[in-house]
C-alpha cells in the first residue's frame, strides 16, 4: 500500500493542535432504531463541518517554500473546498477552488469568507477537475487532490485512530465513499490496528463508481443526490487498490434512506448532517439485518447542508411518518360547509395547515366542490380516525400524495 500506518500516525502529530479531536460518542437513539449498538464520530464539529481538514491541513502542512509561494489549488463540491481554503488562509498560502455549479450556495458561500478564489464550473466534479487542472497549468499552481494523494490519504486515517482509541471493541465500521480518500485512510490504520474489524463502504445508488470498479460493474452514474458530497464519477488510482484489499462490501444507498438518515441525526441526535454525511447511517436503515447487535462505528463527517433543504426533508418524513396528510373531499357548495369541517376536524385534534377550495372541477357535481385540506396528525392511526369520520360525514375523502393537493 502507498499509505501505512506509520504515515496516519505522522498525520495525526502533524494536525494536532490545528485540527479538533472530534468526540466519539454513543447513540443509543440510533442504536434503538437501527437495533445495533451505534456509535458517532462527530467530524460535522470541525471548523469547517467536516472531516476534509485533516487530510488538507496535511498536504498543505508537508509543501516546500516555493510551493507555498505558488499557491495551490483544487476541485471540491464544498467541504474540501473550505477545508482548503481555511488551512490555506491560516499556513498563508494562496488557494483557488473550482466548484460545480451545483455545489450548496452554504458550501460556496463558506469557502469564499475562508479567503479563497472560487471558480464555479461544471455539473459534476469531474467537470470542475478538467477546469482546475486547466488553471493550473496556466497558473503553476500546486495541485491538492481531494481524495487521490497520500497525505490527503493518511490525514484522514486519524479518523480510524481516535475512533478505536475511544471505543476499542467496534465489530464494523460504515464508512461513505466518493473517491475513496476518507475511507482507504480509515481502513488501512483500523486494518493495521485490529485486523479482524470489518470495514463497509457506502455509495449512493446514483453515483456507484466505487461499487463499479471493484465488481466491474456498469451501474448508471448520475442524477440530483442529495448526498453531493460523494456524487463522484471517477475513483482514485490510490483509492481504488486500498479499498479492493481492506473494504468488505459496498452499500448503495437511495435518496429516500438519505433523506432518512439526515432527519434522524437532526431529530434524535440534535446535529447537523448533510447527506454524505449521513451515509453510514442510510445504509444501516436500509439494510438494518446486516448490522443488528452488532457494535457500528459512523463517522458523521459532514454537516453542510442547505438549510431550505433541510427543512423541506423534515417536512418530507413528516409525510412519510403520516404525521402531515392531505386529503381530497367532495362537498356540496353550501355555506357553512367549510366551518362544519374545521370544527370536525378540530374535535378529532387535527391541525389544519393548507386549505384549497375549488369549485371548477368537471367530475364534481355543479352544485359540489372538491376540497383539499392538509392536517398536522398525531400518527398513522389518528389519520385513519380522520380518513373514517369524514367519510362517516359524507365528504367521500381521498388520501392523496404529498404534493399533489393542488393538481
Amino acid at each position: 500500500m502507498d499509505v501505512t500506518l506509520a504515515d496516519i500516525q505522522r498525520a495525526q502529530r502533524t494536525i494536532e493542535g490545528h485540527v479538533l479531536r472530534t468526540p466519539m460518542l454513543p447513540a443509543p437513539k440510533l442504536s434503538a432504531l437501527t437495533g445495533a449498538e451505534v456509535f458517532v464520530k462527530y467530524e460535522n464539529l470541525q471548523v469547517t463541518n467536516s472531516f476534509k481538514e485533516r487530510g488538507a491541513r496535511v498536504k498543505l502542512a508537508a509543501l516546500s517554500a516555493n510551493a507555498r509561494g505558488r499557491g495551490v489549488i483544487t476541485m471540491s463540491a464544498g467541504n474540501h473546498a473550505q477545508a482548503v481554503a481555511y488551512h490555506a488562509q491560516r499556513l498563508g498560502i494562496p488557494a483557488t477552488v473550482v466548484m460545480p455549479v451545483t455545489t450548496p450556495f452554504v458550501k460556496v458561500s463558506a469557502t469564499r469568507e475562508y479567503g479563497a478564489e472560487v471558480v464555479l464550473d461544471g455539473e459534476t466534479i469531474t467537470e470542475a477537475q478538467t477546469r482546475a487542472e486547466t488553471i493550473a497549468k496556466e497558473r503553476n499552481l500546486v495541485w491538492v487532490h481531494p481524495y487521490d494523494d497520500i497525505h490527503v490519504i493518511a490525514g484522514q486515517g486519524t479518523i480510524a485512530l481516535e475512533m478505536l482509541e475511544a471505543v476499542g471493541d467496534l465489530d464494523v465500521l460504515v464508512i461513505p465513499i466518493g473517491g475513496g480518500g476518507l475511507i482507504s485512510g480509515i481502513a488501512v490504520a483500523a486494518k493495521a490496528m485490529r485486523a479482524e474489524l470489518e470495514i463497509i463502504g457506502v455509495e449512493a445508488v446514483l453515483y456507484p463508481s466505487m461499487w463499479n470498479s471493484i465488481h466491474g460493474g456498469h451501474r448508471p452514474l448520475g442524477g440530483a443526490t442529495l448526498a453531493e458530497g460523494i456524487a463522484v464519477k471517477n475513483v482514485g488510482h490510490l483509492t481504488l487498490p486500498i479499498v479492493r484489499a481492506m473494504v468488505g462490501d459496498i452499500v448503495l444507498v437511495d435518496e429516500e434512506h438519505i433523506e432518512r438518515a439526515v432527519n434522524a441525526y437532526l431529530t434524535l441526535q440534535k446535529t447537523m448532517a448533510e447527506g454524505a454525511g449521513a451515509a453510514g447511517l442510510a445504509a444501516m436503515l436500509a439494510e438494518p439485518a446486516r448490522f443488528a447487535g452488532k457494535k457500528v462505528g459512523l463517522v458523521l463527517c459532514g454537516g453542510n447542508i442547505d438549510p431550505r433543504i433541510l427543512a423541506t426533508i423534515m417536512v418530507r418524513e413528516l409525510e412519510r411518518a403520516d404525521r402531515i396528510v392531505s386529503f381530497r373531499l367532495t362537498i356540496p357548495d353550501r355555506p357553512g360547509i367549510l366551518g362544519q369541517i374545521a370544527t370536525s376536524l378540530g374535535i378529532l385534534g387535527a391541525n389544519i395547515l393548507e386549505v384549497d377550495h375549488r369549485r371548477l372541477f368537471l367530475d364534481v357535481p355543479a352544485k359540489g366542490a372538491r376540497l383539499d385540506v392538509t392536517v398536522e396528525t398525531r400518527d398513522g392511526a389518528h389519520a385513519e380516525e380522520i380518513l373514517l369520520a369524514l367519510s362517516a360525514d359524507g365528504f367521500q375523502p381521498v388520501r392523496i400524495e404529498a404534493g399533489a393537493a393542488m393538481d
